[in-house]
């Protein structure tokens, strides 16, 4: 189902009323009411951005793969910056290409609507704890009374990372697709420096190097973790170090969640590290967060150039 929070109008309150319906109709498992219902109210607002993506969502759940292509398709063809994610949704279904990072007219679309409740939500409802095994991770490669001249916090969202190492930083800079984000971010006064863009073109256009880079909860949405951390590695000064923590799986590569976020498999981790040039100076199984009142297998790690280490 979608997240609650990516709703875009038809413009009129009456349809936007039907598709609440369908959606509830979704959530209390009636996919094919849902659909018949999201049928009929397309039929009179065919430009319905959000009510073809729920038709697609409806359609998949009630096992009507090839109706659910047609839908996301047609949502997507409505909205080709792709704010809701349905590219998504078509790899998952075996229809696309795996795109190297997630759109991001869709992260931050779905951030900037999320910024106002991200922390209380992730800290009180997914139990998240991602900055503070990042932070003992990074204690356990430096030492716990390292300071860093600057460091760079890739995803930086609200700030959970940046408070968690503000104390032992002298210019601390924040990158962030999420504007929002970016704004809770500014009214807790943690970071030196905040920028708006994508984490890759920061890392491309940078022009002074980082003791530490850290990401928290970020390479979820990039499926090939190579490309960020030759990027990186080359930000990196000479006795830096990149510490970030990822999803993972059983198997090889990388793979789409049913959550929409990626997963790593360790063997892609240290391929990815060593194209890059860089050891890995630490690496161990953790969960930052609950889902379904589960921990979510991942990875912590924290990688380093091989000269750093001699």
């Amino acid at each position: 189902m979608r997240p609650a929070s990516l709703f875009i109008s038809s413009g009129n309150p009456l349809l936007d009323k039907r598709f609440e319906w369908a959606d509830g109709l979704l959530g209390r498992g009636e996919p094919q009411a849902a659909a018949d219902l999201l049928e009929e109210t397309l039929a009179r607002t065919p430009e319905f951005i959000a009510g073809w993506f729920l038709l697609g969502s409806a359609r998949e759940q009630a096992d009507n793969r090839h109706g659910a292509i047609d839908a996301y398709r047609r949502a997507l063809a409505l909205d080709p910056e792709d704010r809701l994610g349905i590219a998504l949704r078509l790899i998952r279904l075996g229809e696309r290409e795996t795109p190297g990072a997630m759109p991001h007219a869709y992260v931050r679309t779905l951030f900037d609507q999320y910024a106002a409740r991200f922390d209380g939500e992730l800290q009180n409802a997914l139990h998240y704890r991602g900055p503070v095994l990042l932070r003992r991770a990074i204690d356990k490669v430096l030492g716990a009374n390292t300071r860093f001249v600057r460091a760079l916090d890739l995803g930086c969202g609200t700030g959970l990372m940046g408070a968690a190492i503000r104390a032992r930083v002298n210019e601390l800079a924040g990158v962030d697709l999420s504007p929002a984000m970016l704004a809770v971010a500014k009214r807790k006064r943690i970071y030196d420096r905040l920028v708006a863009g994508d984490l890759i073109a920061f890392l491309e256009t940078a022009d002074r190097p980082f003791d530490l880079i850290v990401a928290a909860d970020v390479f979820v949405y990039l499926d090939d973790l190579a490309p960020v951390l030759r990027l990186a590695a080359r930000q990196l000064a000479a006795s830096g170090a990149i510490a970030f923590t990822v999803e993972t799986h059983a198997g090889d590569g990388a793979i789409l969640r049913d959550t929409l976020r990626f997963a790593h498999g360790e063997a892609h981790l240290r391929q990815a590290a060593a194209e890059a040039s860089l050891d890995v100076a630490y690496l161990d199984k953790a969960s930052t967060r609950i889902e379904k009142n589960w921990p979510v297998e991942g990875l912590l790690a924290v990688l380093r150039a091989p000269a750093a280490q001699s």
